[in-house]
């Protein structure tokens, strides 16, 4: 593993243009660590360019202002990881394979922070796994980078709570810095499993909460559902990683809370489009932003099959997903399984 402390290796790179990762770059030209150099891979070319002209993403948060001569700018994501020793994945999950199989770098020696909110569709892996499996990665090399916390928020500089989860609590420690300012506090964890599955259930639960609102379901049911919601992922985590954990500390059951009932969370907008009577492809094509929970629904529904963990909220987002049973009819039944 580098030694991220080592003055000759501060290089860190964002890799992601979205609202996610636009937060991300936010935090880190506004930490403490201001001697890092500091790269972004921008997919699109011509994104790229207004960015450096401009100072502001040209699609998300626009309102954030950034200082170019800090960062540098790529569309080609080979140059951008050449030259960084830490690489940030700010990337949808249904697009991380696409977007990586391009890397023909050895990143082995290299740390990598997931902060993806979701599973790689078709293999059923979190981002551990996938590092593990097509980079020969080292989870003492992988870092995860969880909520409660919303880009927007971040945006607007309100205090904000991430967590950051590795095997090794010395590079968690030592990545929270790269974030950490006077709007955002950190906390460190060990468990990479708990905290990537969590993040990809809260999406689901998300996007039931939703469901229920576009349906026309009260504060009253939302307060059970999203109480059995936790449960639901407790019973989960508890199989698939069985370590201790505190399922009620802000990693889980907070970073649960924000998205379930936020504004901004775009899960809760997609579901309350499904519960008006949008169709799922009317609906992500109105929102033109990625719903982890569409994607993350199908790929822990499946993992399920090995375990029957008992999950009444992901298998009726699932239904109505993926076998376009009726919302209301899913949620009435769903209503006789949760107490």
């Amino acid at each position: 593993m580098i030694d991220i402390l080592s003055k000759e290796q501060k290089r860190i790179a964002v890799l992601g243009g979205g609202s996610w990762g636009t937060a991300l770059m936010k935090l880190i030209t506004d930490s403490s660590k201001k001697d890092s150099q500091i790269s972004w891979f921008l997919r699109n070319e011509q994104d790229a360019e207004e960015f450096k002209q401009t100072g502001r993403n040209p699609k998300y948060l626009q309102s954030v202002d950034f200082s170019n001569k800090n960062i540098f700018f790529s569309s080609n994501i080979n140059e951008i990881v050449e030259i960084s020793d830490i690489l940030i994945l700010a990337i949808p999950s249904a697009f991380v394979h696409e977007t990586l199989k391009n890397i023909n770098i050895d990143i082995k020696n290299k740390i990598i922070i997931s902060a993806v909110k979701g599973l790689i569709p078709n293999e059923n892996l979190i981002m551990a796994e996938y590092f593990g499996k097509y980079f020969k990665l080292s989870l003492r090399n992988f870092v995860v980078i969880t909520g409660p916390c919303h880009a927007e928020e971040i945006a607007l500089e309100r205090l904000s709570y991430l967590t950051i989860a590795s095997e090794n609590l010395n590079l968690a420690g030592e990545i929270a810095q790269y974030v950490d300012n006077h709007y955002l506090k950190t906390e460190i964890s060990d468990d990479i499993y708990g905290t990537e599955y969590s993040a990809a259930l809260k999406n689901v639960f998300a996007l039931a909460s939703g469901i229920a609102h576009g349906l026309g379901y009260g504060d009253n049911f939302q307060a059970v559902l999203i109480s059995n919601a936790i449960r639901e992922i407790k019973r989960f985590v508890d199989v698939v990683h069985p370590i201790g954990r505190d399922i009620k500390s802000s990693a889980y059951l907070g970073d649960l809370l924000v998205t379930a009932y936020s504004r901004f969370s775009r899960n809760h907008i997609f579901g309350t489009m499904i519960g008006k009577g949008y169709s799922v492809k009317t609906a992500k094509i109105e929102m033109n932003m990625v719903a982890e929970g569409y994607y993350g629904v199908k790929s822990l529904y499946e993992i399920n099959k090995q375990f029957n963990i008992f999950m009444p909220i992901t298998e009726a987002v699932f239904n109505i997903l993926y076998t376009n049973k009726p919302p209301a009819y899913e949620i009435k039944l769903l209503t006789d399984k949760i107490r």
